[in-house]
């Protein structure tokens, strides 16, 4: 039976770019081919008659673009056409609503599509209205097996659907506590090791040093760095159509507690990291903040954000349950796939195997840890060379392989479910336990509307 497993990556939201939308795309046959050419091929999925020099399309989000400017370096006797879109970030599912359209059509898929939510093969590897699925087939051969099994352990779980691997992740998201050991060390602080030595410092800062921050809850992925590291069963999708929930659970229960108690007094407001709030009003403020690898790049060491000079971010193990091993979400990653309609396989695997392979982008460029093993091992040394981290990153290597199990990658977004449930709950004044029947109900009408049987 499968086993999806749940993630999702940087949340910027952009628009389709260009002077012509992807309906207009669909129109003009954008690198796809129609049902009615395909013929049975060798990697176990209907084939359209192959080009070697047809353009691809490939669709990225804004911070994939530098994938796609490394592509054209490496291969510039390719021909690739590149459309930005907004990544189905924030669970969006734009990826998903625009391969329907196509559908419906019958041509206009993009060879390539980048995707920053994880849980899209539980929807591209299964046909649509009668037509074959959207995702290829990448372990039947078209991407080597040598490939694919050099990434990280658990990496490619949730683009594994019933024993088959329907696309490839870009990077892991594997939560850490990030902090300001310059901070820690003027105020006299220790690091926690535990979640109850997190929430106890938490209320010392409070009281010692208030305007200072620990974390925030204001992103719809906040469910991801805090209650699936807590084991919460939120989220156990156990097989292609079921999923149990249960945000009653002790283990729900627990980490709903102490972010009201961190709520309450300040030290883990309700504001998404990505505004100009968050960075006008917590500059120079974050004493630490457990989040995804890629809060390093993103957050921290960016120009844009909150600019934490060279020597003073530390990096710790993910936080534990007293008496419990500690395991780690998984917020995001991002996931490439390849379009089974594509006119040019050979091009689009070039292009995806690169992107989540090569060096030239996922250690000199890209700003998170990559779920290519090889590459993981390079990038985390590029990094300690570059001096500007306090600590080492083992840490970061480390949580790559604690991320918990029991948090599937259903068709549903728990993304969105948050936003639309916890979000405004948190913002008029509720408290998180009390909100937590709310949520069950939301994640299970949603579930239900996609088709699960909800235990």
């Amino acid at each position: 039976m499968a086993r999806f497993r749940r993630a999702s990556y940087v949340r910027s939201l952009l628009t389709i770019t260009g002077s012509v939308g992807v309906l207009a795309l669909a129109l003009a046959g954008c690198g796809g081919g129609s049902d009615d050419s395909a013929t049975t091929g060798s990697y176990g999925f209907p084939q359209a008659t192959q080009d070697d020099k047809a353009t691809i399309t490939v669709w990225v989000d804004a911070d994939r673009t530098k994938a796609a400017d490394a592509f054209k370096k490496a291969n510039p006797d390719v021909p690739i056409e590149v459309v930005t879109y907004d990544g189905s970030a924030n669970g969006s599912n734009s990826f998903r609503t625009k391969m329907q359209l196509f559908d419906r059509a019958g041509s206009g898929w993009p060879d390539v599509v980048f995707s920053s939510q994880n849980n899209d093969a539980a929807w591209a590897s299964q046909k649509s209205n009668g037509k074959q699925a959207f995702a290829a087939v990448l372990s039947d051969g078209l991407v080597a097996q040598d490939t694919l099994d050099q990434f990280t352990k658990g990496a490619l779980n949730p683009c594994t659907v019933e024993g088959k691997v329907y696309c490839l992740r870009n990077d892991l998201a594997q939560v850490v506590l990030f902090y300001n050991k310059a901070l820690l060390d003027k105020f006299g602080y220790q690091v926690p090791k535990t979640w109850q030595e997190y929430q106890a410092l938490g209320e010392k800062v409070a009281q010692e040093h208030p305007g200072y921050i620990i974390g925030t809850v204001g992103d719809a992925f906040a469910p991801e760095i805090y209650f699936w590291s807590s084991k919460c069963q939120a989220n156990d999708v156990t097989g292609p159509k079921a999923v149990t929930v249960n945000t009653g659970s002790p283990e729900c229960q627990r980490v709903a507690s102490m972010l009201d108690v961190l709520v309450k007094n300040g030290t883990t407001p309700n504001i998404s990291v990505f505004t100009p709030e968050f960075v006008k009003k917590y500059s120079g403020m974050v004493l630490m903040a457990p989040g995804p690898a890629w809060y390093s790049g993103a957050i921290f060491n960016n120009p844009e954000s909150l600019k934490v000079p060279a020597g003073q971010l530390g990096v710790a193990a993910p936080l534990a349950w007293a008496g419990e091993e500690a395991v780690t979400g998984n917020v995001g990653g991002g996931t490439w796939f390849v379009s089974s309609h594509s006119k040019n396989l050979k091009a689009a695997e070039s292009f995806v195997r690169f992107a989540t392979t090569a060096d030239e982008y996922q250690v000199e460029v890209a700003p998170g840890y990559p779920a290519y093993a090889p590459a993981g091992a390079k990038w985390v040394k590029k990094q300690e060379e570059s001096k500007y981290y306090a600590t080492d990153l083992q840490a970061v290597v480390e949580a790559g392989t604690a991320i918990w199990s029991g948090w599937g990658s259903g068709i549903f977004s728990q993304e969105a479910i948050w936003a639309k449930t916890m979000t405004p709950g948190i913002a008029s004044g509720k408290s998180l336990v009390s909100l937590l029947p709310e949520w069950q109900t939301a994640i299970k009408n949603q579930a239900q509307v996609d088709g699960y049987t909800v235990k």
